[in-house]
C-alpha cells in the first residue's frame, strides 16, 4: 500500500465521518508501513489509538481492502519522536483486536482474525439477560460432546456477542491447543470468498475452510442478500456439520429475522441452539462498570472516583455495553489529563454528547408497537373497544409502561388508546403494578418489554 493509497482512503473517511471527526481523529493517523497482513499507524497519543480503534477501525479496514490493500488488521502504534510524554510500551489497538504477546491469531495459517486478549471468560460479567448465552458458549468451549451445532449467539450492538465468540475460541485454543480454531467476521469470509473468485483459486479456498476443527463467524447478518458468498457458506456449513466439526455463529437477530438470509442457511442455523443476548439491565451495566473501574485503577494509579458516578452511568447509558466502556474509558482518561478527581459535575460536562444520545425518548406509539408484536395480537385490537382478555391485559401492560417510561399525562395516554378516559389508564396501571407482585409472568414480560424499549 502506498501514502496515495492512504490519501484516498483518508479522503473516503472525511466523507463518511466529516470534517469535525476527521480533523480530530483521522487527520493525526500516519501511515507507517505494512508487515504480515498488518497496517501499522503512528498516533500521538495512547487514547486516540484506542478510540480510532474501537470506532472507526472497521470502516478503515474494509476500504482499505475496497482500495486493494493486502491487509488483515491494523494496528496502532504511538509515534515516540512525536510526543515524548506518550505511555511508555506502544499502545496497539486493532480494528479486529491485538493479539496477545506469545499467542497466536485464530488459526495460526492466517485464514482467522485475531483475538483480542481482553475477551475471556474471565473478564464476562455475567448477569440474567445473558447467563443462558454464556452458559452456553461455556459448554462448547470445554470441547466434550455437546447436543447442538450450530451455537448461534443472537443479540444487539454491544450486547457481548464477540466478546463470548473470542472468549470460546481463547479457551478451545488453551485446552486443545492442536485443534484448528478458526474466527473471524462474516465479511472477512466474502472478502476470502471473492479473492478466491477473482484469483481463480477457489478449490485452494473450500480446502481452507473445510479442514479447520471449529468454524467461528461473527455478525452473519453481513451475508444477507449476498447469494454467491451464502452459496458457498452454505456448502462449508454442511461440509463442517458432516464431519462432526462445531460451528459458532453470532448475529445482531435471529436467523428467521435476517432478511436477505437464505431459507436453507436458515433452517440450518435453526437446527442448533440459537440463544439470546438480552439488553442489559441496570444490575448488569453496574457490575460491567465496576469491573472495569477496577482495571482503570491499575492503569491510572491515584485517580479519586466519587460515589455515584458509575450508578449514575449504570443507570443513564442503558443501550449499549461498548458505549458504557467507551464512556468510562473516555472518563479516566480525560480526568487524568486534567489532573481532576471524577465527579459527577465532571462526568456530566466530559460525557456530555454520550449522556444526550443516551437520552432517547420512549413514545407511546412504539410501546403499542412492541407490545402487540411481544402478545402476538393485531395494534388495531390493542387500541381498539374489544375487552377480551387476550387484549385488555396487554393494552394494561402498554398504558403501564406509557405512564412508566414517557412524560404523557393520563389523558394523553388514554387518547392513544382509541380515546379511553383518563380513569381507565389509571385502572390499567394500577391493575398491572398489583399483578407484578405475585404473577411472575407479568413481572417478567413488562421487565423484557422495559429492557427492549429502553435499548
Amino acid at each position: 500500500m502506498t501514502e496515495d493509497t492512504w490519501g484516498r482512503v483518508k479522503a473516503e473517511m472525511q466523507e463518511i465521518v466529516g470534517a469535525n471527526k476527521y480533523k480530530t481523529w483521522i487527520e493525526p493517523l500516519k501511515f507507517a508501513g505494512i508487515t504480515g497482513g498488518v497496517a501499522t499507524f503512528n498516533v500521538p497519543t495512547n487514547f486516540i489509538g484506542d478510540w480510532v480503534g474501537r470506532n472507526l477501525g472497521d470502516q478503515i479496514l474494509r476500504l482499505l481492502l475496497q482500495a486493494g490493500a493486502k491487509v488483515q488488521r491494523i494496528e496502532f502504534c504511538v509515534d515516540r519522536s512525536a510526543n515524548d510524554a506518550a505511555a511508555a510500551s506502544p499502545a496497539v489497538r486493532s480494528a479486529k483486536p491485538a493479539v496477545a504477546p506469545g499467542r497466536q491469531p485464530a488459526g495460526g495459517d492466517g485464514i482467522g482474525a485475531a483475538l483480542d486478549a481482553r475477551f475471556t471468560f474471565d473478564s464476562f460479567v455475567v448477569g440474567k439477560p445473558n447467563e443462558l448465552a454464556h452458559a452456553a458458549a461455556r459448554r462448547v468451549a470445554e470441547g466434550g460432546p455437546v447436543t447442538f451445532n450450530p451455537l448461534f449467539l443472537n443479540g444487539g450492538v454491544g450486547l457481548g456477542k464477540t466478546h463470548l465468540m473470542h472468549a470460546i475460541a481463547w479457551e478451545m485454543r488453551a485446552r486443545t491447543p492442536e485443534r484448528k480454531v478458526v474466527y473471524l467476521s462474516a465479511e472477512q469470509f466474502m472478502y476470502r470468498f471473492v479473492r478466491a473468485l477473482r484469483d481463480k483459486q477457489m478449490m485452494d479456498f473450500k480446502q481452507l475452510f473445510r479442514s479447520v476443527d471449529v468454524l467461528m463467524v461473527d455478525d452473519v447478518q453481513f451475508i444477507a442478500g449476498k447469494d454467491s458468498t451464502q452459496e458457498e457458506f452454505f456448502h462449508t456449513f454442511n461440509a463442517l456439520v458432516d464431519q462432526g466439526k462445531q460451528i459458532i455463529i453470532s448475529g445482531d437477530r435471529s436467523p428467521v429475522d435476517i432478511q436477505g438470509l437464505g431459507d436453507r442457511i436458515i433452517s440450518r442455523l435453526q437446527c442448533g441452539l440459537v440463544v439470546d443476548l438480552n439488553p442489559t439491565d441496570y444490575e448488569l451495566r453496574l457490575g460491567i462498570l465496576q469491573c472495569k473501574v477496577e482495571q482503570y485503577r491499575k492503569q491510572y494509579p491515584g485517580l479519586v472516583i466519587d460515589d455515584g458516578v458509575i450508578e449514575f452511568l449504570a443507570h443513564r447509558i442503558s443501550n449499549n455495553v461498548r458505549v458504557l466502556e467507551g464512556a468510562l474509558m473516555r472518563l479516566f482518561a480525560f480526568a487524568s489529563l486534567v489532573g481532576r478527581e471524577i465527579t459527577l459535575e465532571l462526568t456530566q460536562d466530559c460525557l456530555a454528547d454520550i449522556l444526550r444520545a443516551s437520552n432517547r425518548k420512549v413514545t407511546v406509539e412504539e410501546i403499542q408497537r412492541r407490545v402487540s408484536d411481544h402478545y402476538n395480537i393485531r395494534l388495531s385490537d390493542l387500541i381498539g373497544p374489544r375487552r377480551v382478555r387476550v387484549i385488555a391485559r396487554p393494552r394494561q401492560v402498554a398504558m403501564y409502561l406509557a405512564k412508566q417510561l414517557t412524560t404523557r399525562s393520563l389523558p394523553e395516554i388514554g387518547r392513544r388508546f382509541g380515546g379511553r378516559d383518563h380513569t381507565t389508564v389509571m385502572h390499567g396501571v394500577r391493575r398491572i403494578e398489583e399483578l407484578k407482585a405475585h404473577d411472575h409472568q407479568i413481572a417478567e414480560d413488562v421487565e423484557l418489554l422495559r429492557r427492549a424499549l429502553e435499548a
